[in-house]
């Protein structure tokens, strides 16, 4: 289990897994500050923390904007005097097109929330950890199609596969700081980004996409949101720089 009392971050919070993990993590009683440029249902997932008696905070943040997220930690230690854990989930999809056909201005915008967002989060949240006695740990939202290509998928693999890049090199840099870095890569997750992506119940895509995992299925937030926890527990005190799968068998094929 996360510390009692902790303080734990977790960019898009708003819905899907970013929701989810923040729920458990004030389960588990740790303090939540939510991040999210969806000001409704950032405010929901802090409803629903308090309604079960957990502590929260929403704190509105565009993870493009280093301002806004040196704002966002500057918020967290200011409310609760700490930031032990940050989970770094805030991430869109992208066009689904060819690489010579693939829309430049999404290419950039892509880019810009799921790679460059994580960069600058990582910056202001790794800087206050340093600070701290007792160090931290991150945890960065990478994907299956962080390992592996996906055909039209171009702009979303490359920033996946940059997340790997940028959890790995801050994991050695941060070996003796006290400061553990890694990253998760969920499968295809039941979230409503994926069921607005046309893989709603009974649909034949999501068939075909759930066929893709070994388990013949699409995984849940919860089964993430664990995988999360787990990395940020001091069980996995020697784990850094680890790219976890929680994939239901699709990197095994």
């Amino acid at each position: 289990m996360v510390a009692d009392n902790s303080v734990a971050l977790v960019t898009g919070g708003g819905s899907g897994i970013g929701r989810e993990t923040a729920l458990e993590f004030a389960a588990e009683g740790a303090r939540v500050v939510v991040a999210d440029v969806d000001v409704k249902g950032g405010e929901g997932t802090i409803a629903d923390i308090e309604a079960d008696g957990g502590d929260a905070l929403f704190v509105e943040t565009d993870v493009t904007d280093a301002a806004e997220t040196e704002a966002m930690v500057e918020a967290a230690v200011e409310e609760y005097g700490s930031l032990d854990y940050a989970f770094n989930n805030a991430g869109i999809g992208g066009d689904s097109a060819t690489v010579e056909e693939y829309d430049a201005e999404s290419w950039e915008s892509v880019i810009d929330v799921n790679l460059v967002g994580v960069f600058k989060c990582m910056q202001a949240e790794i800087a206050q950890m340093k600070q701290q006695d007792a160090g931290g740990v991150v945890v960065n939202n990478s994907s299956i199609l962080g390992k592996v290509g996906f055909a039209t998928s171009s702009g979303y693999v490359a920033a996946k596969h940059g997340v790997l890049g940028l959890t790995k090199t801050a994991a050695l840099e941060n070996g003796e700081t006290g400061v553990r870095v890694n990253a998760v890569c969920p499968g295809f997750i039941d979230t409503p980004l994926l069921r607005e992506g046309g893989m709603e119940e009974g649909s034949e895509l999501r068939e075909q996409i759930a066929n893709k995992h070994a388990m013949n299925r699409l995984g849940t937030p919860e089964e993430v949101a664990s995988a999360v926890l787990w990395l940020c527990d001091d069980d996995a005190s020697f784990v850094t720089g680890e790219a976890l799968g929680v994939d239901g068998g699709y990197l095994a094929q």
